[in-house]
């Protein structure tokens, strides 16, 4: 079987017709996992098809003059709405494919040819990606009779296959954990009332993945693709619908060791669907902190379809969440893929900064936004007045620190560097009269790469923080920049040892062991979700899989992958992660949010537990953690302010089709006890973001010491800068020392127990009750 394609070259099969639209160069190869669909769809102007004239951000002359004749709030929700307007038109993954795909079917005729089989194929994913779930059904179904009728070989088959059973149990987790979502829906293992009830896409789904396993091409370039992926979702499938493990061939059977976790530690249940709030939404940001000083942490989120809108949930009392966004001033500020919150101009109200266009390209070029806490409730975006809206970049990572140790924070802004677009990093210095001055090529940051993501932390204890920067550039080392002080930094990488893993994601600063010294933990991200179930299901991975990276520090700038040793060996897919404390012993636990743009890509988010800072365990089946939903935005918080950490994760995909209601599991609580610290900074910055924390108990008769860094945690998702730190039994407090990042230290001795205070830089006295914005002792 051959046929022309409209480049004139000849293609034997169907088959290798897909295998030459993916993506051949070295980048784009990395970004396969994320992009795939797109390049499925690019078939009408060849594989190498460059945007279209639309995709290029180049707005209308009138309205930018109107926009900008606007005040800063005014005219970001008029670009952003203009914004909203092109995604159809623009955007790579939500963007409109099917209509032009739909036409190329009309003018081909009745006869079936294996051309006419692709668009079909085609078609029926671009519809998926719409939310078309039915559509897209009938015309994979079309391209597999005409695959059928020309006799397609198996690969081929096996590929159209595999996406129908993937197209129905997405239609399946639609009709039933998004559309009646509850505390149990998608959480493996699946049961309870997370058993699905309509059962029809899963029964289909469970036909296709058989017919596909039971009938493999033998293609090595199909093993992870598209076999490995096929027995895990036939396992999921069949737990949907009650029938686990008995409906499971034993020769495709996930053991059931798998979802029977050997830890004991207790059930954090999902909570969220009885607060009864609208958080339906594709991947995007998630903030956890005080933003009304009421002493009650609120939480933010953001999301990733450029047309909908952030939302503010102000909690009302012990954890009762209020949608107040527009009420706030918050509609039209649309769009987001992560968001962190930062006290900018030290009013002691918190702001938030909303990153935008990531994964897009040239089509990713749109303004982030910086949300002013007017302090009475409502938000102000005030980008165009500070002067952080003169680059209009695609990024989805950004840190805030104190670098020049001024007394305010600075901006590094990760952008996602490509030939398509190709604006550097950029550095902002905080001026400390609201606005900002670009200065990343004199600092020596103005890196060109692909970067996924970036934190600030002062690993040798200087008091100036440095930069890390996980690199998604191929090739590519991560970087570690080095404060020299003086406004300047120095790239450290090789010699610090730290320039792996080359496929990585989320990154952050912590302290594992509580030895007082910052270490540096970095995501791998393996985008084949063949891959990372055959682990899971214990198979061969292939061989040179990068892992995670887990640096000890040693407080000289010295570091040690110790991730083996620690027992993180596992190949994952990370986006959003964040960490904490969840059972109060003093040691820093970690979750991942897992998941890929692709709808087979459904694995569970997994949490990890620190053993006493000698080793970490996966708890994931046991505690409940496992949702299978695409997971991003994570954060670590007490939003029922019980003294145990809860934690929220942002749930969605990257398509329409891919929606998926967040998370908020619940700390069902532990026989340890904790204290709270607020940190208000006077000449540091107010918000004390970079400080040092040393709290010394007695427990069971010997000293040790629990080491916390005022900061929000990883780079994807964001926890409270309220500090909460578990003290294990101790039944007392012997002293808390602070490093300020002015260099002074206090000390407050002799305190309680499950207790909540204020230290303010220079009082030699803690303080109990809430400080009003702009009081300082």
């Amino acid at each position: 079987m051959m046929f022309h394609s409209e480049n004139g070259q000849m293609l034997r099969s169907f088959h290798f017709y897909l295998l030459r639209c993916r993506p051949s160069s070295r980048w784009t190869r990395r970004r396969a996992g994320f992009f795939f669909l797109f390049f499925l769809l690019c078939f009408d102007a060849g594989c190498s098809r460059k945007p279209p004239a639309s995709q290029v951000a180049t707005p209308d002359p009138q309205s930018q003059i109107d926009e900008a004749s606007l005040d800063s709030h005014a005219r970001m929700v008029a670009v952003l709405k203009r914004i909203a307007e092109e995604t159809l038109d623009t955007h790579l993954t939500l963007g409109n494919q099917a209509d032009g795909i739909t036409a190329r079917i009309n003018s081909q005729g009745s006869l079936p040819t294996p051309e006419l089989c692709y668009l079909y194929f085609q078609q029926g994913m671009s519809r998926l990606s719409l939310n078309q779930l039915q559509k897209g059904i009938e015309s994979l179904q079309i391209s597999n009779e005409i695959a059928m009728q020309i006799h397609a070989p198996r690969a081929d088959l096996n590929q159209i296959r595999f996406y129908q059973g993937v197209a129905h149990l997405r239609l399946a987790e639609t009709e039933n954990c998004c559309a009646t979502n509850n505390s149990d829906s998608c959480i493996l293992p699946i049961k309870g009332e997370g058993i699905h009830t309509r059962k029809a896409g899963s029964q289909a789904a469970m036909r296709y993945f058989l017919d596909v396993l039971d009938h493999p091409s033998g293609l090595p370039e199909q093993q992870y693709a598209i076999d490995a992926p096929a027995r895990w979702l036939l396992n999921l499938a069949a737990m949907t619908l009650g029938e686990y493990p008995e409906s499971v061939p034993e020769q495709y059977r996930v053991s059931q060791d798998f979802f029977q976790s050997t830890e004991t530690f207790p059930v954090f249940k999902n909570v969220l669907p009885q607060l009864h709030l609208q958080t339906e939404n594709l991947c995007g940001g998630a903030i956890s902190d005080d933003f009304d000083n009421d002493g009650m942490l609120d939480m933010f989120t953001t999301t990733f379809d450029p047309r909908g809108q952030s939302k503010f949930f102000r909690n009302a009392s012990s954890g009762k969440l209020l949608d107040v966004t527009n009420e706030a001033g918050l509609t039209g500020i649309l769009g987001g893929l992560n968001a962190l919150q930062v006290d900018y101009n030290n009013d002691g109200f918190m702001d938030v900064f909303i990153l935008r266009g990531a994964w897009q390209k040239n089509a990713g070029l749109h303004p982030n936004s910086l949300l002013q806490n007017n302090g009475d409730g409502t938000f102000t975006d005030v980008t165009f007045d500070v002067g952080l809206a003169k680059v209009w970049a695609p990024t989805k990572s950004a840190d805030w620190a104190d670098y020049d140790q001024d007394g305010d924070l600075d901006l590094f802004i990760g952008n996602e560097t490509t030939p398509e677009a190709m604006d550097p990093s950029e550095l902002y210095r905080n001026n400390g009269d609201g606005t900002f001055t670009e200065v990343a090529t004199q600092a020596g940051v103005d890196v060109r790469v692909f970067v996924m993501g970036a934190v600030w932390g002062d690993y040798d204890q200087d008091h100036y923080p440095d930069l890390f920067i996980s690199n998604g550039s191929i090739p590519g080392n991560n970087l570690l920049f080095h404060n020299r002080r003086d406004g300047t930094f120095e790239d450290v990488t090789l010699q610090a040892g730290v320039a792996r893993p080359y496929s990585s994601f989320a990154t952050w600063f912590w302290d594992i062991n509580n030895d007082g010294n910052l270490d540096l933990y970095v995501t791998n991200s393996i985008e084949n979700v063949g891959v990372v179930a055959a682990h899971q299901m214990k198979l061969p991975i292939p061989a040179g899989t990068e892992t995670m990276g887990l640096y000890l520090g040693d407080g000289h700038g010295n570091f040690q992958d110790r991730a083996v040793e620690y027992g993180l060996t596992a190949p994952t897919r990370p986006m959003g992660a964040n960490f904490g404390d969840l059972n109060g012993d003093g040691y820093l636990d970690f979750y991942l949010a897992t998941g890929d743009v692709p709808y087979e890509f459904l694995v569970p988010n997994l949490m990890f537990l620190n053993s006493q800072g000698k080793q970490f365990r996966d708890i994931t089946m046991a505690g409940g953690f496992g949702h299978l939903q695409k997971g991003h935005g994570v954060s670590f918080t007490d939003l029922n302010d019980d003294g145990m950490t809860d934690v929220y994760v942002q749930l969605g995909g990257a398509y329409l089709g891919d929606a998926s209601h967040d998370a908020l599991f619940e700390n069902p609580g532990f026989a340890t006890n904790w204290i709270k610290l607020t940190l208000v900074g006077r000449d540091s910055n107010r918000s004390a973001a970079g400080a040092r924390v040393r709290v010394v108990i007695m427990e069971n008769g010997q000293e040790r010491s629990v080491y916390r860094h005022v900061d929000s945690g990883g780079s994807f998702g964001a926890s409270p800068l309220k500090l909460t730190l578990g003290l294990g039994t101790a039944t007392h407090v012997e002293r808390i020392e602070i490093d300020w990042t002015n260099s002074t230290t206090q000390v407050y001795e002799n305190l309680p127990v499950n207790s909540s205070w204020i230290a303010v830089e220079g009082n030699p006295n803690l303080l109990t009750s809430a400080i009003h914005p702009g009081q300082q002792n």
